[in-house]
């Protein structure tokens, strides 16, 4: 008979409170550096008052804490490597010329009034054909944010308009890991999921079209960059052709066939690395004050480009921080952060505190729109307390599915609000991986960027509207005596073991 005594829910606020609490009085301090490394150390006090309180009260062996510090940090190792991966492509791909590239052709061509709608859609259509928008925001954002900074634009906006294009490709996407992960969760398939999803993700994305058009017709004042003097800059220090984008259109293709991320991350690494020595030989001597002819040397740079940082000198300030670049290393602090993120989280876990919250959520669904609130609700705390999208798809799907087959929803209802909750808001939350991610990619602090991902702050919240208005939702026959009648069984089982 299990005799497992759970936290009541009272005592399980406590280290959210607290994590609350000291997140709030960091910021206050810290400012704009609290991500440096001073939010680590809130995350694990965090969670050595999580494991305290349960220790102490519930006595529960520092054994349990360990294994679950193991399992969650185990669970975040791809994507740790896929962040360095993504800092090595970055790198290389820079000093390659390849980003350049995308600045040069990229501000030439592009509309300044209609360049944030541009780079949501462009972002949304790579999204869409990668299903990735990690990968998207990797490759394609960093050439627009590039391209944004070049045109006077506001970074917080410019990231903005990439995040939200990037994951509502990432959302539409057969091909894409969240919305696979969000339809078996479920229990429905996956393009039935896509379908019943168009209901709140398109109103979302075309209000943050409009949002970002208006923006652009409205806003005289692009900064004073003089883009034909920057793009005679570039000219002058990297050999711009186009044949630089074989190597973004060979990494395109590889996704699309499905290639692990980490493979294709790694393949367009070492493509950079060969891209700075064919086509950009001389831009190594840029940030030298020595010269250097020899292949070891420029060969040398190239790697370095890849793990360390690397900072041009080309004439220009504006091009100096477009071009300047710190590989794998500028996301080590991402890194720390990550893992500090999965010790609260495997603490609140191995407590069970994690499970007498996320039950007190359940108690509360009584009406549709209680039960849509809930499940986004849960979605939104996961990805607050884990600091992980993949748990916060994962727990919600699998304590509410048999919740809405009980009461006669259609499971689409079900995946739709694990996507509009937990997949879109991952990105918005500063300790969760996503978030730090896509900060440390773009170069854009979360909190920076945050009001100005509209896509991603609409999408919860037009589940909601949907659900308060009962558009589209179908209810069929409850199963709630069948399923009290299994209950009764179990504890009957029970009670005879």
């Amino acid at each position: 008979m299990n005799n497992k005594v759970l936290p009541s829910f009272k005592v399980s606020l406590i280290p959210i409170i607290s994590l609350i609490t000291l997140l709030i009085f960091n910021v206050y301090i810290f400012g704009d550096e609290a991500l440096d490394g001073s939010i680590q150390i809130v995350l694990l006090l965090a969670s050595a008052i999580t494991c305290g309180i349960s220790i102490l009260i519930y006595k529960t062996q520092w054994e349990k804490f360990e294994k679950g510090f193991i399992k969650n940090i185990a669970n975040s190792i791809p994507a740790i490597l896929v962040l360095l991966l993504i800092g090595a492509m970055a790198g290389t791909w820079m000093m390659s010329g390849i980003i350049p590239a995308m600045i040069y052709y990229g501000v030439q061509i592009i509309n300044p009034t209609i360049f944030l709608v541009t780079a949501c859609i462009v972002s949304a259509i790579i999204s869409v054909c990668t299903g990735s928008s990690w990968t998207t925001i990797a490759t394609i954002g960093v050439g627009l944010i590039g391209i944004g900074k070049a045109l006077g634009f506001d970074t917080g906006w410019v990231a903005g308009a990439i995040i939200s294009g990037a994951y509502f490709g990432d959302k539409v996407s057969p091909l894409s890991e969240t919305t696979n992960m969000a339809a078996t969760t479920a229990g429905t398939n996956i393009f039935s999921h896509i379908k019943y999803m168009m209901i709140t993700t398109v109103p979302s994305f075309v209000i943050t079209i409009i949002i970002f058009l208006i923006y652009g017709f409205f806003t005289t004042s692009h900064g004073d960059i003089n883009t034909v003097e920057l793009s005679s800059i570039i000219a002058q220090k990297y050999n711009i052709t186009p044949l630089l984008f074989i190597i973004p259109i060979i990494v395109m293709i590889l996704i699309a066939r499905k290639v692990p991320a980490i493979i294709v991350l790694f393949i367009g690494a070492v493509l950079g690395v060969i891209g700075i020595l064919v086509f950009q030989p001389n831009v190594v001597s840029l940030i030298s004050e020595n010269p250097i002819n020899s292949f070891s040397e420029k060969f040398v740079i190239a790697i370095k480009s890849a793990y360390g940082p690397i900072s041009p000198e080309t004439g220009s300030e504006m091009l100096n921080s477009l071009v300047s670049t710190k590989g794998m290393s500028g996301m080590l602090n991402t890194v720390w952060l990550i893992i500090c993120a999965m010790c609260f989280g495997g603490a609140l876990e191995a407590s069970g505190m994690l499970e007498t919250l996320t039950r007190k959520m359940v108690s509360i669904m009584k009406s549709t729109f209680s039960t849509v609130a809930s499940t986004s609700g849960a979605c939104l705390f996961l990805n607050f307390a884990t600091g992980d999208q993949y748990i916060s798809i994962l727990i919600p799907g699998r304590m509410f599915s048999q919740i809405y087959q009980d009461k006669g929803y259609r499971p689409e209802l079900l995946s739709r609000t694990l996507e509009d909750s937990a997949t879109v808001t991952s990105v918005l939350i500063p300790w969760n991986s996503c978030g730090m991610a896509q900060s440390s990619v773009l170069g854009v602090a979360t909190l920076t960027y945050l009001p100005y991902c509209f896509f991603n702050l609409l999408s919860p919240c037009m589940t909601l509207l949907v659900a308060a208005f009962k558009f589209k939702i179908t209810e069929g026959k409850p199963n709630n005596g069948i399923n009290n009648e299994i209950d009764k069984q179990e504890i009957a089982i029970e009670e005879i073991a």
